[in-house]
């Protein structure tokens, strides 16, 4: 054996270094960059969290109130931040728990690893305490899971995990750890991911739907572009910028790709979908060509397949091969990272500007205003409305501040009033529409980025289903602001049943507690407002204290939020009343 050999071998065995698989499961955190987990510990996880005591200082562990808690979280810390939330529970219900924010981070495409906690491997298929089939559970609602059930295996396991969480089209993967694996020694040894045989994260870009997708764009008389979140997880916000700024094309976007290019841009034209703006939805299915980025053309962007954009030459770019042609038919699919595709469609496209199409999106748009825009942000009526206190949020943010809304009425109202300057501004849950997401959200936003302002706007009814993360606000002072619109309602829920079932409301009028005297037993800063000239100073007030802080507004109990496309319906059929 010659002596580089000898050298290289030894440099191998000088690497590795017997541990448990507790510990391993730290070193392969660290070893991935993780600094901040949220969880909550057991029994069948108990030897990892004993581990992670001894390396408080590498990794901070946030201990939530509840598990879901955990996943949402660490989805909020992965939004704003774009790297891999960590979220960690035991066995059984802890396990299970973790569910609804993995199945959320599933099909919102944010890349989430979870560990939970696993029976010894001699247990397994008993029904031992608190065992139960997370693997087969999360299935359908993670991009990849595993159980181990030997130490040796942490290492390549993880290694896994990082890569197909944070590769291609993002996602949440689970990993299920027995507790002998736990226990067991082994030698360690890291090594990062970079490829796994037979996946392909991230399609090779076709030059020549590149060209086609070009010469149809510069041949079109009325172009529209429709881009989502695949935009910003490509990063893909300055080339998108670059493609509009040179064509002209009046450019709308769905939930969750709302930031991506700064409101106040003038070829940005508002938001598409159920409550989106009127001439976006409206000239969707009068543009004769519709080019999508980084978007899933999910029923509430399309309502009525059957109406949808028949008249267009449908161009879709797109990172999943499996998303193009599921709901609409393309005429050309460009599949490829978004950053990639659009570097290699700007030098083809000519410059253009489109006069007389943009004058049609103003024109409907001064309809919009006229009669829904207006009265939401300039009231008449003595009560509040969520526009209003939207539009002084902005006021005093400047459009800097990142907004992370829950579900319902107030995210409709925070998506389509919200000015955001800067990317990743927009944390929402989209296609599950998870009621209780923004408060834990938030704190994972805020501890991902400690120098922007993080508010959360939450509905009285959302709020309530993951209120005991005040808690976790109040053990790690996270200086996240917590804004509650409160209309003593289940407020689209309301809405639904005053248009289409005869104002019969069964079950969603609420009966709320004291929402500032819980927070207030949470020791955080918290006031009401019910009136206007209240308003300002209250959220002045929020906005330069100095740690976390609650605001409840009172606002219009039966107030609605249109444009409302019915379920179902075609955008053409969007409502203004």
């Amino acid at each position: 054996m010659d002596t580089q050999t000898i050298k290289k071998e030894s440099l191998v065995e000088s690497v590795k270094e017997r541990i448990s698989g507790s510990e391993a499961v730290i070193k392969c955190l660290l070893a991935e960059g993780v600094d901040i987990i949220y969880g909550y510990p057991g029994g069948a996880i108990m030897p990892v969290y004993d581990e992670l005591y001894k390396y408080q200082e590498q990794i901070h562990h946030v201990l939530t109130r509840h598990e879901q808690g955990a996943t949402h979280a660490a989805q909020g810390y992965a939004r704003i931040s774009g790297k891999v939330g960590v979220a960690i529970s035991t066995s059984g219900p802890g396990a299970t728990n973790l569910i609804t924010g993995i199945a959320d981070a599933q099909i919102d495409s944010t890349p989430l690893v979870c560990i939970t906690g696993q029976v010894g491997s001699h247990l397994l298929g008993s029904d031992a305490f608190q065992e139960t089939d997370i693997v087969g559970i999360s299935t359908p609602v993670t991009k990849w899971n595993h159980q181990i059930t030997k130490a040796s295996e942490i290492p390549e396991v993880f290694a896994k995990a990082f890569y197909i969480a944070q590769s291609g089209r993002p996602g949440p993967v689970l990993i299920d750890i027995t507790k002998n694996a736990q226990f067991e020694e082994f030698d360690f040894e890291y090594n990062k991911c970079e490829a796994i045989r037979s996946y392909n994260p991230v399609p090779e870009t076709n030059p020549d739907t590149i060209d086609k997708a070009a010469t149809i764009i510069n041949e079109a008389k009325k172009p529209m572009i429709v881009w989502g979140q695949g935009v910003i997880l490509g990063q893909a916000e300055e080339e998108l910028k670059a493609v509009i700024e040179r064509t002209g094309i009046p450019s709308a976007w769905t939930i969750l790709g709302a930031s991506a290019i700064p409101t106040s841009h003038p070829l940005n034209v508002g938001m598409v979908g159920m409550h989106g703006n009127y001439a976006p939805n409206l000239l969707t299915n009068q543009c004769d060509v519709l080019i999508a980025i980084g978007m899933r053309f999910d029923d509430r962007v399309t309502g009525d397949l059957k109406t949808y954009a028949k008249q267009a030459t449908i161009i879709h770019f797109e990172i999943d091969p499996a998303e193009v042609d599921k709901n609409v038919k393309t005429d050309v699919a460009v599949l490829g990272d978004a950053k990639k595709s659009l570097s290699m469609l700007l030098p083809k496209l000519a410059k253009n500007q489109h006069p007389d199409w943009h004058q049609q999106f103003r024109d409907l748009y001064k309809v919009e205003y006229e009669k829904v825009i207006e009265d939401d942000l300039y009231p008449k009526q003595d009560g509040l409305t969520m526009g209003e206190v939207m539009k002084e949020i902005n006021l005093q943010t400047k459009g800097n501040a990142a907004i992370v809304s829950d579900v319902g009425q107030h995210q409709m109202i925070a998506c389509r009033y919200s000015e955001f300057n800067e990317t990743r501004s927009n944390i929402t849950s989209g296609g599950l529409g998870t009621m209780g997401f923004a408060l834990p959200a938030a704190i994972g936003a805020k501890m991902a980025s400690p120098e922007r302002e993080v508010i959360a706007i939450i509905g009285d009814g959302g709020y309530q289903m993951t209120i005991q993360e005040l808690g976790t606000i109040f053990q790690t002072k996270v200086p996240v602001k917590i804004v509650v619109l409160n209309n003593d309602f289940l407020g689209m829920v309301r809405q639904w049943q005053q248009l289409f079932f005869d104002k019969r409301y069964a079950s969603t009028e609420m009966v709320n507690p004291d929402f500032v005297g819980i927070a207030k037993g949470y020791f955080i800063e918290a006031q009401r407002v019910s009136k206007r000239a209240e308003l300002s100073g209250a959220v002045e007030e929020m906005i330069q204290h100095d740690g976390p802080y609650f605001l409840e507004v009172c606002v219009e109990k039966e107030d609605n939020v249109f444009p409302m496309i019915p379920s179902g319906a075609s955008v053409s059929d969007i409502r203004l009343s």
